[in-house]
């Protein structure tokens, strides 16, 4: 009988010890979700925390400071407010296509591009799925890098974007995403000269060029002033030499 007490007491003692502790690890979250989040609920904390992250935009690699001098060297003319702001509108302009489940909203854009997106949508259509992106917002736009390779110029325009992404099936049914809180992304956007189109691979890039207007001969090199084949002056190559190629989201 004795045994059968000690046995009981030494359970309620190990319950008691085990609600103190459970006791003060409550107390301890508590603690901490109104320290970090001003509310004594996890679970409302753990909202406050994804509402956060929902609105907080990402940071995108600035190297516009490093790259823009370089690039207005090798071309004079260049605007950098004009081609960040077609950049900008290239972008919504291409998640409104998937959006509208239509490519013809893509703004501009070289056959590369316009194929890629096509195929996207072609591709959803197979799977019976949509995707959606609305309240597009960007929060900010730099240039990220400048390479000269393969007879192409490219400048790769970072952006930190906003929108409502969500992903239905046929039925309505949600598949990703959330109706209701912001998703922050990061997408860079590539626009491509032709610099030397004898290094040229791609046959659709070779109207990208710019030609003599007299002769009608292809003009190498950036900046050129003379046509090399009949010496006429060639005016400086502008802004609108350039197309836009790509569009790809940032892996975080």
């Amino acid at each position: 009988m004795i045994y059968v007490i000690v046995i009981l007491v030494l359970i309620v003692v190990v319950i008691g010890i085990i609600s103190i502790w459970i006791s003060k690890a409550r107390q301890k979250v508590r603690e901490f979700s109104n320290l970090a989040w001003g509310t004594d609920s996890l679970s409302e904390g753990v909202r406050k925390m994804q509402q956060e992250y929902s609105e907080t935009p990402k940071s995108v690699s600035a190297m516009t400071g490093l790259y823009l001098p370089k690039i207005k060297k090798d071309f004079p003319e260049f605007q950098y407010d004009e081609m960040k702001t077609r950049a900008e509108n290239v972008l919504c302009s291409y998640l409104l296509s998937i959006d509208r489940n239509n490519p013809g909203e893509l703004k501009e854009g070289n056959r590369e591009l316009r194929d890629k997106l096509e195929m996207y949508i072609s591709m959803l259509k197979g799977k019976g799925q949509r995707e959606y992106y609305q309240k597009i917002k960007i929060h900010r736009t730099e240039i990220s890098e400048y390479k000269k390779r393969d007879g192409r110029c490219i400048i790769t325009f970072q952006s930190a974007i906003q929108f409502l992404y969500y992903m239905q099936d046929e039925q309505g049914k949600l598949l990703a995403g959330n109706k209701e809180m912001y998703t922050q992304e990061k997408y860079d956007i590539d626009v491509i000269y032709i610099q030397d189109r004898e290094k040229i691979a791609n046959e659709l890039d070779l109207s990208l060029g710019v030609n003599c207007p007299n002769c009608g001969a292809p003009i190498s090199g950036l900046g050129s002033k003379l046509c090399a084949y009949c010496q006429t002056p060639v005016v400086e190559i502008n802004i609108y030499a350039w197309t836009f190629s790509n569009v790809r989201a940032v892996k975080q």
